[in-house]
């Protein structure tokens, strides 16, 4: 026999959940949906929020500022919506706010936090079937399981 202790449902998923969110409705429901395995499962909740550095607005004047005052809406809405839902039900979490690559940033954060699982939404950009999204990039680097919430 075994010392291991006996497998017990719903206390064996991930312990930490990498979730991409940038206020489109997808990363939201997935939110939602990490939010609720990391409840369910006694994980710990690590939400990245990525604005991606367009080339192009840092050349017109006035660009990289709307970019900027755009990224501090979304991560104030979410602040709000996070503490809203920890009101209710109560998971740790931490927000990570950075400017990059959405796939490299979503990447390191999952290497750096040993997480079990990452989860992102779905793409609605028609461009990403030809080059990729930011989901098929992570499931393609196969180093954690990636939910793809739609």
């Amino acid at each position: 026999m075994s010392d291991e202790s006996p497998f017990e449902y719903g206390v064996d998923g991930p312990k930490v959940i990498v979730v991409g969110v940038d206020g489109s409705d997808t990363s939201l429901r997935a939110g939602a949906y990490a939010w609720g395995l990391a409840r369910r499962g006694g994980g710990r909740l690590v939400i990245v929020q990525v604005t991606p550095t367009a080339a192009l607005s840092t050349l017109t004047p006035g660009g990289a500022a709307v970019l900027r005052e755009t990224a501090d809406e979304t991560t104030a809405y979410l602040r709000g919506e996070l503490e809203r839902a920890a009101a209710s039900t109560p998971v740790p979490y931490e927000l990570v706010t950075e400017q990059g690559d959405p796939y490299t940033v979503l990447a390191r954060v999952a290497d750096e936090t040993r997480a079990d699982a990452v989860v992102v939404g779905a793409s609605a950009q028609a461009g990403h079937r030809l080059i990729g999204s930011v989901a098929v990039r992570l499931v393609r680097s196969g180093r954690w399981p990636v939910t793809v919430v739609p």
